[in-house]
């Protein structure tokens, strides 16, 4: 192949023996001018009901096949997304497959406002339109999820599948494909924020009984200097709970 050449969202164009191929979705053949006979065109509205990805392959003058691939639900989706919603949290799918696919799968698992056929520039914008008015948390593993991941007040990465440039750009990384692990997740980072407001009022605590019982001459400054370091530990302590924390 020479000329090579990509088109992000589109699909890829080269030479093959000084003939021009395309191969790509129904947009790039499209700005190309490139024919969808009624044959053709048939095929990808059947294919689409179907919720099947289409990519399209020909050369300058017209389709020449048509290349199908079809998502699969992850295991624990709609429980995912259900529980979530028990959070007050509201899913919404940002997607570059057709409109078709993404409301087949949205209705599966329960992600009632839906966004398709979205370019990454698309979803950035997206992301930066939701900021403005909520804290948002961006769930993504492929190339063109990379800007907004990076863009979000969260982001979460699924390491198992995810694309490098994916991984690199979330603030939390999950080890595996088990999308269950995100109302772990969920439970956990409020957890952590819960015993962080605890250990800041115990630590105020400590240190306000310490100072009252100094300036009445209960506490000589050796004694003082152990509660400090006890209120440390009992800090530390309450926050190690946190590790390998379970949840129902």
């Amino acid at each position: 192949v020479e000329n090579f050449k990509m088109k992000i969202a589109r699909g890829v164009e080269g030479e093959i023996l000084r003939n021009k191929y395309f191969c790509g979705n129904e947009k790039y053949f499209r700005e190309n001018n490139i024919n969808i006979k009624d044959n053709a065109k048939e095929k990808i509205e059947k294919y689409s009901s179907e919720a099947k990805n289409i990519i399209l392959f020909g050369d300058e003058k017209e389709v020449l096949s048509i290349v199908t691939l079809s998502d699969t639900l992850r295991e624990n989706a709609k429980e995912m997304v259900e529980n979530l919603k028990n959070f007050e949290i509201e899913p919404l799918l940002l997607t570059g497959d057709n409109i078709s696919t993404a409301k087949y799968f949205s209705e599966k698992v329960g992600i009632i406002e839906v966004k398709a056929e979205l370019s990454p520039e698309e979803k950035f914008e997206n992301i930066k339109s939701l900021k403005e008015n909520n804290v948002v948390c961006m769930i993504g593993d492929g190339i063109n999820d990379a800007p907004a991941l990076k863009l979000a007040d969260v982001s979460v990465a699924m390491g198992k599948t995810g694309s490098d440039i994916s991984i690199e750009s979330a603030n939390i990384v999950l080890m595996g494909h088990d999308v269950s692990k995100i109302v772990y997740l969920k439970k956990l980072a409020n957890a952590t924020v819960k015993t962080i407001k605890f250990n800041i009022i115990i630590s105020l605590l400590i240190n306000f009984v310490a100072v009252i019982l100094s300036v009445l001459g209960v506490l000589n400054p050796l004694v003082g200097a152990i509660v400090h370091n006890l209120g440390s530990i009992l800090v530390i302590l309450n926050a190690s709970l946190l590790y390998d924390r379970k949840f129902n």
